[in-house]
């Protein structure tokens, strides 16, 4: 880099990239036609894939597969200081899980590869040698100290921090000798003149000053890493993306991107922002809620097209706003122009109801119960196999009965689904002492001939065994069958669990504390 920057002292000359002349345009990103559709998801692997990332990426993809186009995943690791181990498999791994795996990825390679910026760093080079030599980028060689000094005093005064552009005016001699001394300084791009309009196709036409309210900024770190503002121009334009669709908290820096590709020569894609996804009460989703990440989800038992029909339905982008559309349905749908710019909040209290939707279309199809029968098996193994006395909890029976009626099929706090409680004898006395009258008259109710079990009619039943019990309240009739079937003090209703786990797991949890 030393080398190249003392040769360009002498190659500065009026804008224009690989040969070919710049004018001053707005840019039009309208629709037209073009090259195939070819999209990207390029999140950093600063932690795992959540829903707000999970949604920028099924948009992208349902864009792309709408019109035969083709979903690419490019991890920008550029800030090797924040990586964490483990976010860049789980990332590709939370997207195949979700149904809606990249055509291209580290993982799957493709013609446009490698897909970690970390690996293309002498394209970046290569796009800042071109910078250099047309005078739109120029070493900084300021110090951390007086950036921070700049930034403080910014502060101070209640402004905006910014670079003051100090080294841009460095004649050629004050640039060789501050070389000698520093022969690897970051590059800054020049911003300058006026920025192009452009048309995003969520947000209308927009452009932004950012010359008169910004610094330069950084495009070249002198580690030889490039900063997002010129990686992504440079990855978006060799990989032929043909749509950026992002989220709207990058509209303002797009203005940034066009004078990059203006000063480099190249047709810019077309942009379209995407309004935020946001808590009901229109807080931002937070990484520290260790509940919105996609691993959270697959643990519990959710269905992934449960999740892509919450995610959608609750913004915009479709003609109806409804709930149980599957994947297939949302491709052909979708459309780009009915995305507006409002925000779009996620109410995760009404997940269960997609999930037992979903749950039902899975259920009514043989191929695809038989599907998830097993992939729920293996969910109960992973999660409770040391404590699975009895095998008969795997039955696909028994499996398939309870899977419409609970939506966190492995949460602890429906462990009693798949492990008979340790409860004994002692331990229920303590609740009422009418155990054994109790345990007999719930084992007759069970028993009775041709009885047709429903929620509803245990609800009665039980409200009537209680009632013929003198002297004991009909909660601690309660708490003594959720203890005896559970061995727990909290959990679902008593009756939801009995139907749950059906007349043969409930008869012989009760006669097993009878025998204790």
């Amino acid at each position: 880099m030393a080398v190249l920057l003392k040769r360009l002292l002498h190659l500065r000359r009026p804008p224009e990239a690989l040969g070919r002349p710049l004018g001053r345009r707005e840019a039009s990103l309208g629709t037209h036609a073009g090259p195939a559709v070819r999209v990207r998801f390029a999140p950093s692997p600063t932690g795992f894939l959540h829903l707000g990332g999970l949604r920028t990426a099924l948009y992208n993809y349902i864009f792309a597969k709408k019109h035969g186009g083709s979903f690419i995943l490019r991890l920008e690791d550029t800030d090797q200081t924040r990586l964490v181990p483990g976010a860049a498999d789980n990332i590709e791994d939370m997207l195949e899980w979700a149904g809606i795996p990249p055509d291209e990825s580290p993982r799957r390679g493709g013609p446009a590869g490698p897909y970690l910026q970390s690996q293309r760093l002498a394209l970046y080079a290569q796009a800042t040698e071109a910078l250099l030599k047309s005078g739109a980028a120029y070493p900084c060689f300021c110090s951390p100290q007086r950036l921070e000094l700049l930034k403080r005093e910014a502060l101070r005064n209640r402004q905006t921090p910014r670079y003051d552009n100090r080294c841009r005016s460095l004649s050629e001699a004050q640039v060789a000798q501050k070389l000698a001394k520093d022969p690897k300084p970051p590059i800054r791009f020049h911003l300058e003149g006026e920025a192009p309009a452009f048309q995003d196709l969520v947000y209308g036409w927009n452009r932004h000053e950012v010359a008169s309210v910004e610094g330069d900024p950084v495009i070249l770190k002198s580690d030889g890493f490039p900063t997002y503002h010129l990686a992504c121009v440079v990855d978006d334009h060799h990989m032929g993306i043909s749509h950026v669709l992002r989220g709207s908290e990058w509209l303002v820096s797009t203005s940034k991107h066009l004078l990059l590709y203006q000063a480099l020569g190249w047709q810019p894609p077309r942009f379209a922002h995407l309004p935020l996804l946001l808590n009901r009460d229109g807080s931002k989703l937070s990484k520290r809620q260790g509940d919105i990440f996609l691993e959270h989800f697959a643990a519990a038992g959710f269905l992934p097209d449960a999740l892509l029909d919450i995610i959608t339905s609750c913004g915009s982008g479709f003609a109806e706003n409804q709930m149980g559309r599957t994947l297939p349905e949302l491709i052909t749908q979708f459309d780009l122009t009915r995305v507006t710019c409002h925000s779009a909040l996620l109410d995760l209290e009404k997940l269960p109801g997609f999930n037992r939707l979903h749950l039902r279309r899975l259920v009514s199809d043989k191929t695809q119960r038989r599907q998830l029968v097993g992939k729920l098996q293996a969910l109960v193994e992973e999660a409770f196999g040391s404590q699975l006395q009895d095998r008969d909890v795997l039955d696909a029976a028994y499996v398939e009965r309870i899977i419409l009626l609970r939506q966190d099929l492995v949460s602890p706090a429906h462990s009693y689904l798949w492990t008979r409680p340790a409860v004994s004898r002692a331990q229920l006395g303590a609740v009422s002492e009418k155990v054994d009258v109790i345990a007999k008259r719930v084992l007759g109710l069970l028993e009775g001939p041709g009885m047709s079990l429903t929620q509803d009619m245990l609800n009665g039943e039980l409200k009537k065994l209680s009632e013929g019990l003198e002297g004991t309240k009909h909660s601690n009739v309660m708490k003594l069958l959720r203890v005896a079937l559970s061995g727990q003090l909290q959990g679902p209703p008593v009756a939801e669990m009995m139907l749950s786990l059906g007349p043969k797991e409930v008869r012989e949890r009760i006669q097993k504390v009878l025998s204790s």
